[in-house]
């Protein structure tokens, strides 16, 4: 029985990732890109929730970790003989690299994770509205490095050349591995002692605990996962740097939002059924029996939805909460006790 309670919160969102990859097989590789993407929006919003939702601390940067990482996964996957073409300014070192696809995946969550920690180290002292703020800066600060520093990347032109490796099959075992990730954090000491900082910081400064070490470490945590996440990205489309910026930050956002923020299982959820209403008002804009929506009403059907549930059900969709043994066996035992 405590097996149970301890696996049935990962078991849950595992098994949800799962059914959606299996789902994806059945359609035409057309469709199957909503699938893929959606699993891929998982691996972020997860990534997002590992700090957000266990430190209480908004962050608007976090999409400068997944670029970061698709940068480093793109820069470093492309065939050398292809390099000068595509990115002919590239430090000598960096083009005259290359690796394969999981070597990449785990490189871009190792350069995640680090800026992550570097990042952090000023940030993390700061709490409200002043740590979103500094979080944008480093998005912005990001942004403009990628976009015009030519010799760590193809500044303002598409990643071209880059193996799309992220499949079905890959994107599921990433959104998998990012799962256990967060879930393995949440329930370690580091997960447990940040939270009592989020709910009570006064009273968990007072029985000893470091309120910046424990944002920092999950901060880095986080940071990595968004890395991982942006090598995963980066291997599915042929992105740019505005692929990584400003709308990506607002989708995500609106993801965690919806799903529940201070939950695993909220985030998880809020990621597909976000993507999966981002695609389907996608393919309305371009004509879907009949109906021809016009351009960017999935920006603005997304915000107005996100805006409804936090004036509605502020804590979510999932009201926040994780799926549990107790939660699933209730119906039954109170069946029981009218009986």
């Amino acid at each position: 029985m405590r097996r149970a309670r301890t696996t049935v919160p990962l078991a849950f969102p595992i098994a949800l990732v799962v059914a959606t990859g299996v789902i994806g097989t059945f359609f035409d590789r057309s469709t199957e890109i909503y699938f893929i993407n959606a699993l891929v929006s998982v691996s972020m919003v997860v990534a997002l929730y590992v700090f957000v939702g266990n430190s209480g601390v908004l962050s608007f940067g976090h999409m400068s970790f997944v670029a970061v990482g698709a940068w480093t996964a793109g820069v470093l996957s492309v065939p050398v003989e292809e390099k000068p073409a595509t990115m002919p300014s590239l430090f000598g070192f960096l083009g005259d690299t290359t690796v394969g696809n999981i070597p990449s995946l785990l490189l871009a969550a190792l350069v995640g994770g680090v800026f992550a920690l570097v990042a952090g180290l000023p940030l993390m002292r700061l709490s409200g509205l002043a740590a979103g703020i500094a979080t944008f800066a480093v998005l912005e600060i990001t942004n403009n490095i990628l976009r015009y520093y030519e010799k760590i990347g193809p500044g303002l032109n598409v990643f071209s050349s880059v193996p799309e490796t992220t499949d079905l099959q890959q994107a599921a075992i990433g959104a998998v591995v990012a799962i256990v990730v967060a879930f393995t954090y949440q329930v370690s000491r580091f997960g447990r002692q940040l939270r009592a900082a989020r709910d009570d910081a006064p009273a968990a400064r007072a029985v000893g605990i470091s309120v910046y070490r424990q944002r920092l470490i999950a901060f880095a945590v986080s940071g990595a996962l968004a890395g991982f996440a942006g090598g995963l990205y980066v291997h599915f489309l042929p992105i740019n740097v505005d692929a990584v910026y400003l709308d990506l930050t607002f989708i995500t956002l609106a993801m965690l939002v919806i799903g529940g923020m201070t939950s695993l299982w909220g985030a998880v959820v809020g990621a597909l059924a976000v993507s999966g209403l981002d695609s389907l008002l996608a393919e309305a804009e371009n004509g879907l029996g009949g109906v021809d929506l016009p351009a960017g009403s999935r920006t603005i059907v997304v915000g107005a939805l996100m805006a409804l549930v936090l004036i509605l059900r502020p804590d979510g969709i999932t009201r926040g909460r994780e799926v549990s043994l107790g939660r699933l066996l209730r119906p039954r035992s109170a069946k029981e006790g009218a009986a």
